[in-house]
Parts: C-alpha cells; structure tokens; sequence
C-alpha cells in the first residue's frame, strides 16, 4: 500500500490540480452552507421536513468545507504534515459525510414519496419529534458506517533517502521523503471489505431507493390531474443528479480497486489496474468534495426569482414556497383521490339504478302473470 500511497503523492499535475479545486471548493462551499444555514433558522418562518432536511445537508457539507483547508495543504506539500490522529480524524469525517449526504438524498426522495403517493400519510411525517429521531438515527448510522477509516488510516513513509532539516533527502538517485495518510489493510480482503461497503451502501443501495421512489412519483403524477412541474421536486432533483455525478468517479476507482485485489500479485492485470486507481484515486476525491459546496449554487438559481424582491431573504422563501408547495401537493392528492373516489362511487349508483331499472319491470310483469293465471 506504500507503493501505491507514493504513487497518488508522486502525480505532481493530479497534487496541483487538486489543491485548486479544493481551494475554489472552500472559497463558494464555507460562506455559501453557511447562509443556507442562517437563512432557514434566522430568516424561514416555516420549516418543512423538506427544509428540515435541506438543513442538515447544509450542516453536514458546511462542516465539511471548514476541513479542506487540511487537505489543501496535503496535496501543496505532497505530504501529510499533520499526525496521525488527525490523519484517522479528518479521513473519518471525511466518510462519515459521504454517508450521511447521501442517506439525507434518500430521505428528501422517500419523503416526496409519500407525500405524492400516500398523501394521507404525510400527517404523520409532518412530526418534527419523529423526524428529530429519525435524523439522530442516520448521523449515528453514518458516523458508525464510517468506523474501517479510523481503524485502517495510518501514516507512512514513502522514499529511500536520508532525510534532511527541510524534509528532502541528500544522495544521487534517492526520493525524497514524505509522509503519506493512507489506508493500510493487513489482507486484502479488507480492501474488498471496506470499498464495497462505501460503493454498496453510499451509493447503489440509496441511489436504487431514490430512482425507485422517482419512478413511483413520477407514475402518480401521470394518472392525477396535478401534472403542474413543482419547484422543489426539480431543486430535489437537481441536488440528487449533481450528487450522484460527482461521487460516480471515486466510486468507480474504489471497484477498481477492490478488482485489483483479485488478481495475482505480479500479474500484468494486476499492475495495470493498481495503475489506474493509484494515478486517479486523489483526484476522484477532490472532485467529490465539490458536491459539498454545489447545493447553495443549486438553491440561489432555484430562488433566483426571489433575489430581486426579498434581497437576502430570497433564500428563506425559496424554502417556505416548498414547504407550500409540499401542503398544497398533499391537498390536491387528496382531492384528486377523493374525487376519484366519488366517482367511482356516483358510477356505483348509477349501475344501481340501471340495473333496479332493469328488474323493476320484470317484477312486475311476473306479477301480472300470476295474476291472470288466478283469474283475479
């Protein structure tokens, strides 16, 4: 694993490219969560589970945003200047973020499900003590999915040198020394068993939920008369499309990766597929990181039509409109239902009327022919 970690560290053009996306990451992501974040507790008079949610995702990425500094230097330097703890620290929280994201996706999608489909049960969801445990719920769930970096990160050493004062070495031919923060599994079917887990449960598993629960809405709204487009169900949307765009790359390494373990030590396939994951592993990474400062770009041109009229309140409407839009949805979905119901109902009774319609005649008519027969 040194090797490889040498190899990340060594890709001078993948360190600088890095290093700048993380910086413009930091520059829009810090101030950009942390308005999300003032706007729907300082300015939002009405706070849906959909804002609810919004918010969490802005902590979480806000967070996050605050971390890059760290990581900025590492991919400057080249090398982890920092210990070990902060190495397991960082990494962890890093993970831990990925998930939670994620899960709070799912959650936005399971709950405009339910909204569309089960409007009746929307009610029940509207609980902000039940929400509340749901949320804990998924921090704890992510922070303890999040445990193989801590047990796994470590700190190693790359080159064969004599190191200097200033962090170089001296000698004809040697490599400099650096210090690498990287997971190090004793066998590899750790490797299998932490980078499945990431892609399997931070990545196929909820996307698998969230298009299910699309493809369902998306089926609703056909047969209702509400085909009007929502503004939140396109903002939810954008959120989840750009997410699933930027984490597709690092999950992709990571099977690559786990691909590589199944191959022989020395073999060609081997060698190659460590290549690949080794040379695109930092920057896949980096490139994740800016899903955590998309969001707040995604919200300004959502409320863009705000911005003129409430200034820096445009936010805090954009997420009371949703929640307006979230109860009118339900009201019309229950409309809808129950007019379907009444119809069905008024066609009910009609086909009772038709069909005492159709017997009241022949009653009769019987009626008429006993008559006769008893000459009456």
């Amino acid at each position: 694993m040194s090797t490889a970690n040498a190899t990340i560290m060594s890709n001078i053009g993948g360190a600088i490219a890095g290093a700048a996306i993380l910086g413009l990451v930091f520059l829009l992501g810090v101030p950009g969560n942390v308005f999300i974040i003032w706007s729907i507790l300082a300015r939002a008079r009405q706070r849906s589970v959909t804002t609810l949610l919004i918010l969490n995702l802005a902590i979480a990425d806000g967070f996050l945003m605050l971390l890059t500094p760290f990581f900025i230097v590492y991919l400057a330097k080249r090398s982890w200047i920092f210990n070990q703890a902060l190495c397991k620290v960082l990494f962890y929280l890093c993970c831990a973020n990925m998930y939670a994201s994620v899960l709070l996706i799912m959650l936005m999608s399971l709950h405009r499900l339910v909204a569309i489909v089960w409007p009746k049960r929307v009610a029940a969801l509207m609980d902000h003590k039940a929400l509340t445990r749901v949320l804990v719920g998924l921090w704890v769930l992510a922070l303890g999915l999040s445990v193989p970096v801590l047990v796994y990160r470590k700190v190693t050493t790359t080159g064969n040198g004599t190191t200097t004062g200033n962090g170089t070495t001296t000698g004809n031919g040697t490599e400099p020394q650096s210090f690498l923060c990287g997971c190090e599994h004793p066998q590899p079917q750790y490797v299998v068993m932490q980078y499945c887990m990431e892609t399997v449960l931070a990545f196929l598993l909820p996307y698998g939920v969230i298009i299910g629960s699309y493809m369902c809405i998306l089926r609703r709204i056909r047969k209702t008369r509400f085909r009007r487009r929502i503004r939140s169900e396109k903002l939810i949307l954008a959120i989840i499309v750009t997410f699933g765009l930027f984490w597709l790359p690092y999950h992709i390494i990571n099977m690559v990766q786990v691909a590589a373990t199944f191959y022989p030590k020395d073999s060609p396939g081997k060698k190659r597929l460590d290549k690949i994951w080794t040379s695109l592993r930092a920057l896949t990474s980096t490139v994740a990181f800016v899903s955590s400062c998309i969001n707040p770009v995604l919200y300004t041109f959502a409320a863009k039509s705000y911005i003129r009229r409430e200034g820096l309140g445009f936010m805090a409407r954009l997420f009371e409109g949703t929640a307006l839009e979230s109860s009118r949805k339900g009201r019309r979905s229950n409309q809808n239902s129950r007019d379907r119901d009444k119809e069905t109902d008024e066609g009910e009774s009609l086909k009772d009327k038709d069909s005492d319609s159709i017997t009241t005649p022949n009653a009769s008519s019987i009626i008429k022919v006993v008559l006769q027969k008893n000459g009456k």
